[in-house]
């Protein structure tokens, strides 16, 4: 997890030393298209493995208050974030 966490901000800190390039400033779709292929794959490797899919109505309810409380951590960090960082004042 660290790896991937790493890897991320490594990312970032390139990305910021990076910005001055014009060909990375227009990498926005493609970078949209690929993470739509990989959680196509992903849903692929789901539907292809048998336990998952057999225990699938034991998961139900646990899978979908955690989905619920990861999708509203995200959408208040998100508007945190918007809120101190990105919002114009209107004075």
């Amino acid at each position: 997890m660290f790896t991937v966490i790493g890897i991320m901000f490594g990312g970032v800190a390139v990305g910021y030393l990076l910005r001055k390039i014009p060909f990375l400033q227009h990498i926005g779709k493609p970078i949209s298209y690929t993470i739509f292929l990989l959680l196509f794959l992903l849903g692929l490797s789901v539907g292809n493995n048998e336990a998952i899919i057999n225990n699938f109505s034991t998961l139900g309810l646990q899978a979908f208050l955690i989905a619920l409380a990861a999708t509203t951590g995200s959408v208040v960090a998100a508007w945190v974030v918007y809120r101190f960082f990105f919002r114009e004042d209107k004075k």
